[in-house]
């Protein structure tokens, strides 16, 4: 069986580079392309030596030219956008790892969807999407038992925008099953008592943290806390890897994680 031939969209960029590194590794799958700005300074040089690695013989492009069997994004909203317009016009399969959109480029993204396979993820990690299914099931089992919830979310001090896209996920999927219609982010001076109606929102940004997220439903005379973090960034890149494969052969759609995990 042929490899899968992917292009990395933000090979250049700290997670980009992971992922050259790791599919270049995969027997399963060949770095075809590697895309960045074109204005960025390493355009043209080897996208292996640009990941740590050996010499692939791929240079970092700033554009897609080559012929792939998917793509896997991790860049900013704005080139992301770009990105899912040329996979729309090309019919090639997309996995999209950015965060930070707006509403318009949602709208964009699930559009998309409707001409070509592609998954939206805010978070490509096993352990973080795992996580979320067990927040659904505390939410649904709490509904109706006075709990009050907060989410904690700490990153890297790089990271742009905040809250997370996985932290503002873990609030719509409790939202969904409660029912609470009102997003507080953060807390100061006097804004009185807590509504119970709410979700709390509390961004950390510290060092080089590739992340972690708390979810706190809090009763009186007792608490529930669920906690993921991560160690290394390898384990969104992982992820996204394997989204890729999933979206090989797929039907034109939306899929998340969830699907590629079976929960």
């Amino acid at each position: 069986m042929k490899p899968l031939r992917i292009a990395i969209h933000g090979a250049a960029g700290r997670m980009g580079r992971r992922l050259v590194a790791l599919a270049a590794a995969d027997p399963e799958l060949s770095v075809a392309a590697a895309v960045d700005q074109s204005t960025h300074p390493q355009i043209g040089e080897d996208a292996g030596q640009i990941a740590g690695i050996r010499s692939l013989g791929v240079p970092l492009a700033g554009s897609l030219d080559a012929a792939v069997d998917a793509v896997v994004d991790f860049s900013i909203p704005a080139a992301a956008e770009q990105m899912v317009e040329v996979c729309r016009q090309k019919r090639i399969p997309l996995v999209v790892a950015t965060t930070g959109f707006k509403e318009g480029q949602v709208v964009k993204i699930c559009a998309a969807a409707e001409e070509i396979p592609l998954l939206w993820s805010p978070n490509m990690s096993l352990a973080v999407n795992l996580t979320m299914k067990l927040a659904e099931t505390a939410a649904k089992v709490l509904k109706d038992q006075d709990a009050d919830v907060e989410i904690l979310e700490r990153h890297h001090r790089f990271k742009e925008d905040a809250p997370s896209g996985t932290a503002l996920k873990f609030g719509q999927i409790i939202a969904s099953a409660m029912g609470q219609t009102t997003q507080r982010h953060g807390r100061e001076g006097r804004p009185g008592k807590r509504l119970h109606d709410e979700i709390g929102y509390h961004a950390i940004r510290v060092g080089d943290n590739p992340g972690e997220h708390t979810i706190v439903f809090g009763m009186l005379g007792e608490t529930v806390e669920i906690s993921v973090r991560a160690s290394s960034r390898d384990c969104y890149a992982i992820g996204a890897l394997a989204a890729a494969k999933f979206l090989a052969g797929r039907e034109p759609g939306l899929y998340g994680m969830s699907d590629v995990l079976g929960l």
